[in-house]
């Protein structure tokens, strides 16, 4: 057997114990909070199942305590949403289950339907309107990106990382051409502004335009409930009916939902076109003050430098910090991957410097031959 590999695995599964633990416990919702704490007792079932394993090779093994990614994700949850969290350990359950089906058709067994159990559950859970979440303007932010399948935390990450790669090029660029601190100043703080605008701006359009196109599905749907309800009804019993519910039991839940006009809706709305009608894509302005926001504080990070140094040390410092922001950044990414904290913050390094590196010597180029 492979220690590395079963290490990997005992942590894994204390991780998400640990996760589903604490989520738990800042739950209002009482059947939402039990749901969580039997998937967190049913972790610590497999990590005490891998842990015998391992002790026939290592006899004194013990159960690892909380890795500090899992302890920064439950910080993370409390800034932008419990949400974020709860969809990266879909994305975890998904792999299982896809990694459990492979492994038996290469075997030679037909899988049995159970193994994608977990992720049904997980997946019913992050779209549980009673998950507690916090974070404010983020928070409100995130209700926009639930929409297209992404978290607000991967969305800060990303802004950050977007401000602070395009803006260090550009910078470096423009030093490359060896040019003054005035002309590196105004060019920066063009291209974080140019930059952070745009993004706004494109969060602003994303997001107002999935709202319009909500709104506008809504009054389709009612004009349909309207005009055929019958029909309407029997869509809703069908739609139950592929979510697994007997017919019988599908039939009259439709029903129940169509007793009155409001109700019928509703479920129709969240049924058959999946949309939240209290956040309908969530809020234009507050989606493009976080964008415009969080590519700035990546953005300015390549630049501050030149404020208050010139030359060869500011180009340096700009450097250094550049480095310490971008290994930040892919440390973050992590969080979503579960890969090697170093491995991943020195790719991001690597990757930032080599655009900073071509667009300085393209700048030297230009420099140089303007100079001639």
């Amino acid at each position: 057997m492979d220690i590395k590999k079963l290490n990997a695995q005992l942590q894994n599964e204390v991780d998400t114990a640990f996760l589903y633990e604490s989520i738990a416990n800042v739950q209002d919702d009482a059947t939402l909070k039990a749901v969580l704490l039997i998937l967190a007792k049913i972790e610590h079932g497999h990590a005490h199942a891998i842990l015998q394993k391992l002790q026939t090779i290592i006899p004194g093994a013990t159960l690892p305590p909380a890795s500090f990614r899992a302890r920064i994700q439950l910080k993370a949850g409390k800034l932008f949403g419990y949400s974020s969290i709860i969809a990266n350990v879909s994305n975890r359950e998904r792999q299982f289950a896809e990694h459990a089906v492979k492994n038996k058709l290469a075997q030679g067994e037909k899988p049995n339907g159970f193994e994608h159990n977990h992720l049904r559950i997980i997946e019913a859970v992050n779209k549980n309107p009673n998950l507690n979440v916090s974070g404010g303007l983020l928070a409100s932010f995130e209700s926009r990106h639930k929409s297209v399948g992404g978290n607000v935390l991967r969305a800060a990450v990303l802004g950050a990382n977007d401000g602070l790669v395009s803006n260090m090029s550009l910078v470096m660029g423009v030093a490359g051409a060896a040019v003054n601190n005035t002309t590196i100043l105004l060019t920066g703080i063009a291209g974080l502004l140019a930059g952070s605008i745009s993004m706004a701006l494109g969060e602003w359009l994303s997001v107002q335009s999935s709202r319009e196109l909500n709104q506008r599905q809504i009054e389709l749907e009612t004009e349909e409930l309207e005009n055929s309800p019958e029909e309407e009804q029997r869509e809703l019993t069908l739609i139950y009916e592929a979510k697994g519910m007997a017919p019988d039991e599908a039939k009259a839940l439709a029903a129940k939902a169509f007793e009155n006009k409001e109700d019928a809706l509703n479920a129709l709305v969240s049924e058959e076109l999946g949309i939240n009608k209290e956040e309908l894509g969530g809020s234009a302005w507050e989606a493009a003050i976080a964008s415009f926001m969080l590519f700035s504080i990546g953005a300015i990070i390549p630049l501050y430098p030149f404020i208050f140094l010139k030359g060869e040390n500011a180009i340096l410092l700009s450097v250094a910090s550049s480095v310490v922001g971008l290994f930040g950044i892919g440390s973050a990414i992590t969080l979503f991957t579960g890969k090697s904290i170093l491995k991943s913050g020195l790719r991001q390094v690597i990757f930032g410097l080599a655009a900073a590196a071509v667009t300085y010597g393209v700048g030297t180029l230009i420099g140089v031959q303007i100079a001639g």
